[in-house]
């Protein structure tokens, strides 16, 4: 490089610092060093002040998707400002970095997009996936979220605009779990749209045309996960998210014995679904055993939890099949019961000896559950009809609308309560506001989060190299969000821990996690850390500024003597 491409060089490089990472949180030193005195205002910000200045422009948004829009940028900006922001306040910045508005944003992503972040793979790329990977400017991943866009939320094929899911997660596996955000890759997998709104959208940048299945599909995602692995090692994490019915439980079945893998909608959601019911039990006063539940959809949710409730029921000695007895499922053609045609393999397993039930109503009527959960992102599905017979079946009735994004819940916090005059206890998958009924009292509704969930799991099993996630790790970390929940979080009605404790949760996660794999030989990582939770702390990355002053020092003068002739 000669001496003007190098100063032009430099004084590039000089601009582009200028605007970031740290901006006006330079110190002079610093702006010397790197040639950038001068581009930025003689002023020196603390990060508190820069805090303070994103939050006014924040608070001065009149829309959710301009707030999102705001804080995307600060992402790509400013990363170590953009998480003090998060972490500044967990509980006010989720439903904006992800559930509902990421769906909004998700829907809106031709508009949106300014910058990519994430990897972009097509079904046009196959056979080249692993050059594809070498693309990634960072080569230390240890965590990967993907999706194909198929079943975005509950908004259904959004196709290449789902690229915000995994953006969203990751952004949560830091933010609530503290990984490492340059150890995170999200991933889109694009074989296309069957979304024929997207189709005649020329704002729309995914590939134009319908989806590709079968052989031509499923040697794409082979082809992937031994790319992943090859280049980021075997105990590499991926998370699968929102991909069809169809794809998700046997996908899980092919790849979870064979790679460090999940599928959130289906574990993660299991897992905070349990974590509720089994934090309600302190309201109602009894044993899992002494409940049953109906299901308002058969999909991977359900049947995730479902299957997680079964595992729960086994530890207290109940046996499978008295498990599965307790569990009835609705789907789009009522009851799923025995002899009906066209049963999957996942919907056998808990298919009612009954007759034909045609509606959830009819369901809820004949079987009177102790609770119910609903997952099927039908809106309003509990009707006040389904709550007022709830409320007169038992004393503590649970309700759990577990739906996303809040447009698709099945029915809002302030319906529950109402209905049942302050005796439900109620979850929802999206956030609603504290319900004050007319005597007076004030619930503050529980959210069933998946980010409860996946940012400790990831944490604990990054941390432990874990090479296979068993559903055990699941129930574990079920039963651990339920012990953080103290007796005046369920007295205002709430059955999660406050957002505001996600990374105290995490951690205390994340070391049962790793306490686990070291006595299951599941971990890779040794020797095995004899303090563990000063461990797991070591790994959790911190928003704090690093220094880009130069390192500097001196010799002692008579070794610096210039020699002359």
């Amino acid at each position: 490089m000669d001496g003007d491409v190098l100063e032009a060089h430099r004084k590039k490089e000089g601009r582009c610092l200028g605007r970031g990472p740290e901006g006006m949180a330079f110190t002079l030193e610093e702006r010397l060093q790197l040639g950038i005195h001068g581009l930025i205002p003689p002023c020196f910000l603390s990060q508190d002040v820069q805090l303070l200045r994103i939050m006014r422009y924040y608070e001065r948004q009149q829309s959710d998707l301009d707030k999102y829009i705001i804080l995307m940028t600060l992402q790509d900006r400013n990363e170590k400002l953009f998480y003090r922001v998060l972490t500044s306040d967990v509980e006010k910045f989720m439903p904006i970095v992800y559930t509902p508005t990421v769906g909004l944003a998700c829907q809106h992503y031709g508009l949106t997009f300014r910058r990519p972040r994430g990897l972009f793979i097509t079904i046009h790329d196959k056979g080249h996936l692993a050059t594809m990977l070498n693309s990634w400017p960072e080569d230390d991943i240890k965590a990967v979220v993907v999706t194909d866009g198929e079943r975005i939320l509950g908004l259904g094929d959004l196709g290449c605009y789902g690229m915000g899911i995994p953006v969203g997660k990751l952004a949560l596996y830091t933010a609530c779990g503290g990984v490492n955000p340059q150890q995170c890759l999200p991933v889109l997998l694009d074989v296309g749209t069957n979304n024929e709104e997207l189709l005649r959208d020329p704002l729309y940048i995914g590939l134009k045309h319908q989806r590709v299945r079968g052989k031509e599909y499923d040697d794409l995602l082979d082809e992937f996960m031994q790319a992943v692995t090859d280049k980021f090692g075997i105990n590499c994490l991926i998370q699968f998210e929102d991909f069809a019915n169809a794809n998700a439980f046997r996908l899980l079945n092919k790849y979870r014995n064979k790679y460090c893998m999940f599928n959130d909608d289906i574990q993660g959601t299991a897992s905070v679904a349990v974590a509720g019911i089994l934090a309600a039990l302190r309201i109602t006063k009894n044993k899992l055993s002494n409940h049953v539940f109906v299901f308002q959809g058969a999909g991977e949710a359900a049947m995730g939890i479902a299957h997680l409730l079964v595992m729960a029921l086994e530890k207290q000695g109940v046996s499978k099949a008295e498990a599965t007895r307790k569990i009835w499922m609705v789907d789009s053609k009522g009851l799923i019961v025995k002899g009906r045609t066209h049963l999957n393999h996942e919907k056998e397993m808990f298919a009612q000896e009954h007759p034909e039930v045609n509606s959830l109503e009819e369901v809820v009527r004949l079987v009177k559950p102790t609770a119910i959960i609903g997952v099927a992102a039908i809106a309003g599905a509990f009707t006040e009809q389904i709550l007022r017979d709830m409320a007169s079946f038992h004393e503590r009735p649970i309700i759990f609308a577990l739906s996303n994004p809040t447009s698709k819940a099945e029915c809002t916090a302030e319906k529950c309560y109402r209905v049942t005059e302050g005796r439900g206890i109620f979850a929802s998958g999206s956030p609603f506001k504290s319900v004050t009924l007319e005597d007076g009292r004030t619930f503050i509704p529980g959210q069933g989060n998946n980010a409860y969930v996946f940012p400790g799991v990831a944490l604990g099993v990054i941390a432990g190299g874990i090479r296979h996630i068993p559903d055990e790790i699941f129930l574990l970390t079920a039963e651990q969000i339920a012990q953080e929940v103290s007796e005046q979080h369920l007295s205002q009605g709430r059955l999660y821990p406050p957002l505001s404790t996600i990374r105290d949760v995490s951690l205390r996660i994340a070391i049962k996690v790793l306490d686990f794999a070291y006595k299951h030989n599941l971990a890779s990582y040794y020797p095995e850390p004899k303090d563990k939770e000063a461990f797991v702390r070591s790994l959790v990355y911190t928003p704090d500024y690093d220094s880009f002053t130069l390192d500097s020092y001196t010799w002692p003068k008579e070794a610096m003597n210039v020699q002359t002739i």
